[in-house]
């Protein structure tokens, strides 16, 4: 049985709130496709990189960068001081582009990738690109913030945001996305990466398989990833905190098509009000 020690990742500590978070790749975490690495910058750094075999999402948690590429250049990108002060900023790139990030100000950012063969246009991401969904009913409401959806040009690679209030379930009715049977389901690796508003705070998640192979259930905290391989994947927020995750999703197809758990899909059809709480970032 896979336990909760292989499947949370605690954030790292740094010196003085700068350096590296959180940073995995795919043969570390066994997975096939994913990395993440997130990393917080002094005002002024600069961050070389060079995407190689994989495309990357640059989400900004917070603060003000430039970025520069053999694909393109921005500047004056971001501005939302963390990830509870409004809406994401993100730069798409291709396989095979060396980029350099520059810190306008002190900032927060994920380096999100997924393997890829096929080279899309690097793309900037504003505010009014991201389409935001409120998703759920009741005590199960949470905000969805699209930044990089299956309509949006690239291989593999999707992202998103989830916010959830205090006390709410959120990825419920649980669901899962670990067989190739589209349209109704496709086969996906996730990452969570977790923010929370309070330093106290806390959510928990549970991953299981139907057969309870794989069940397990974790505390997670701020700054900590979980992995999800397969199977059912609810979470929720500890009454009091308003949780935020990143996810980072990619597999066999462009798309979220998932399944719920058949015991608990009922539960859908009993939400007939949402949360008055979401959005939470506008």
């Amino acid at each position: 049985m896979t336990t909760s020690g292989n499947l949370l990742i605690r954030g790292a500590q740094t010196t003085n709130g700068h350096g590296i978070k959180m940073d995995v790749e795919p043969k570390s975490i066994g997975f096939d496709y994913l990395s993440l690495r997130v990393k917080s910058f002094e005002a002024g750094e600069e961050y070389k990189g060079y995407t190689g075999e994989s495309e990357l999402g640059i989400v900004i948690l917070g603060g003000c960068i430039d970025v520069s590429s053999t694909n393109g250049a921005w500047t004056h990108i971001g501005g939302r001081v963390n990830v509870f002060g409004g809406m994401p900023w993100a730069v798409y790139l291709p396989i095979g582009t060396s980029y350099t990030v520059t810190a306008r100000s002190e900032c927060d950012l994920a380096f999100c990738s997924s393997r890829a063969e096929i080279p899309y246009p690097a793309a900037l991401i504003e505010p009014s690109d991201v389409r935001v969904e409120v998703r759920g009913g009741a005590n199960a409401t949470r905000q969805i913030n699209h930044i990089i959806a299956p309509e949006f040009p690239a291989q593999r690679l999707l992202i998103v945001e989830v916010y959830t209030p205090g006390g709410n379930w959120s990825s419920y009715p649980p669901h899962k996305h670990d067989v190739h049977n589209p349209p109704g389901e496709v086969d996906l690796e996730e990452l969570y990466y977790y923010r929370i508003d309070k330093p106290e705070g806390y959510a928990i998640q549970r991953v299981y398989t139907r057969d309870r192979r794989l069940d397990s259930t974790m505390t997670v905290r701020d700054g900590d990833l979980v992995l999800i391989p397969e199977g059912y994947h609810p979470v929720v927020a500890a009454h009091g905190y308003n949780i935020y995750y990143l996810n980072v999703l990619a597999g066999s197809a462009h798309s979220m098509a998932a399944s719920d758990d058949p015991d608990h899909s009922w539960v859908r059809h009993t939400w007939n009000v949402t949360d008055p709480r979401v959005p939470i970032v506008k």
